[in-house]
């Protein structure tokens, strides 16, 4: 297997060195992040002229190190291995194990010398609240699975069949040392269940793994369709899965978005200029785990290519919503008011674009379909059709890009074309 390069959020460590802060590296179980520090950053530092002696390793999940579980027990560790005169870096990979670790982590970081970096792996800790109790001082750095260019320069054959691999099953790190299919769909089944739903179950302590397990069910099978808790507690009720409150489906997706197994996309009147609310979409932060869940049985390439777009857009870093666009329009002689959808809206700074995603588009009907939301924002913000069948990118006479999802995936600057 090649060694998979992440650049992207080795920069942001290098970008972060020595800033004062606790560098948070959070992302979902099994994405890489013990990877980037231990290794990739790691790395470096020593090239970069950092003795190894001065940076302090530690995996906290490790048996050799159960002793320091205990706050004070690390605390003291650390202060054991440094001095007061040189630099040292403290790596803590799965710190949420220790008890009172935040209040370790900020004494620590009271010494000037020390530049300290941490992982974790559950709800609590993944969760933005945690930065809050670094007192301002955490700097949180989000690692997502792999991103299809990353999975390509990696993959041991073309970026076609890289393409069919990556929407089948995903891009988390280690699915590609799996070699057949059956060793690929067994690693994501087992990890879906024993390490994500069971972990968040236990940490949770819900009772039982049902509601758990038919959400689950319920998101992937809907993976991009509007949706909230009382209409999937309906959803719950039509399909026999029992009566579930609409508070008890909100707190579950709730314990999946802070395990970061799900994304929430809100919608956005464009405009009006303003945040809709519910209801909302929610898009799996892996689609090997979402196929997965449905055991490889609801392979329909368009839901899934959306997914993967949109998380190519978090992985850009762009805040990305659902657009509305309301617009009056005669219908049966009435005058109403129709909504269109963008399927993404995405915003950085001043930066702006609209995204549509079309499997195919193999006619002017559809073209005109698939644009009508677009040209209806009314402003001069890029707009962009993402689809599987274009050749090449072109832009149309309305000054909408078209381009093929594999272009727009492997180029970094796919929305300046």
């Amino acid at each position: 297997m090649k060694e998979i390069k992440r650049d992207l959020y080795l920069n942001k460590l290098i970008d972060r060195r020595e800033n004062g802060s606790i560098k948070v590296i959070t992302g979902i179980r099994r994405c890489g992040k013990s990877y980037l520090l231990f290794n990739l950053y790691y790395r470096y530092l020593l090239e970069n002229g950092v003795p190894a002696e001065r940076i302090i390793r530690i995996a906290l999940d490790d048996e050799e190190h159960e002793e320091l579980l205990d706050g004070k027990a690390l605390g003291a560790y650390v202060r054991s291995l440094v001095n007061d005169s040189d630099q040292f870096y403290v790596f803590l990979d799965e710190v949420q194990l220790v008890d009172g670790f935040e209040k370790v982590l900020n004494g620590l970081n009271r010494r000037e010398n020390l530049d300290i970096y941490v992982t974790g792996s559950n709800s609590k800790f993944l969760s933005t609240d945690i930065l809050t109790e670094f007192r301002g001082r955490g700097d949180e750095v989000r690692v997502y699975p792999l991103s299809f260019a990353e999975y390509v320069s990696a993959y041991e054959g073309t970026a076609q069949d890289a393409w069919a691999d990556y929407f089948t099953y995903g891009g988390l790190p280690l699915i590609l040392s799996r070699k057949t299919d059956e060793q690929k769909s067994k690693y994501l089944t087992d990890l879906f269940q024993k390490v994500y739903l069971d972990d968040i179950i236990e940490r949770n302590q819900l009772r039982g793994n049902s509601i758990m397990d038919n959400l689950a069910n319920v998101l992937a099978s809907g993976v991009g369709s509007l949706t909230n808790p009382s209409k999937l507690a309906s959803t719950f009720e039509s399909r026999g899965m029992g009566h579930v409150s609409d508070k008890t489906i909100g707190s579950y997706i709730g314990y999946l978005q802070d395990a970061f197994l799900i994304e929430k996309a809100e919608r956005y009147d464009v405009k009006g200029r303003k945040h809709i609310g519910s209801p909302f979409k929610y898009y799996f932060s892996d689609v090997g785990l979402r196929n997965a869940r449905l055991n490889f049985r609801q392979q329909e390439e368009n839901h899934i290519m959306e997914n993967i777009i949109y998380n190519e857009l978090l992985i850009r870093g762009f805040n990305v919503d659902v657009g509305i666009v309301e617009h009056p329009e005669k219908k049966d002689g009435k005058r109403v008011l129709s909504r269109y959808e963008v399927d993404f809206v995405c915003n950085k700074g001043s930066q702006r674009y609209y995204i549509q995603s079309a499997f195919a588009i193999p006619d002017e009907e559809k073209l005109a379909q698939e644009q009508r939301s677009l040209l209806l924002t009314g402003d001069f913000f890029k707009k962009i059709i993402v689809t599987r069948d274009a050749a090449k990118p072109w832009h149309n006479e309305q000054g909408v890009l078209i381009v093929n999802v594999q272009d727009f995936l492997l180029n970094e600057n796919s929305l300046e074309l």
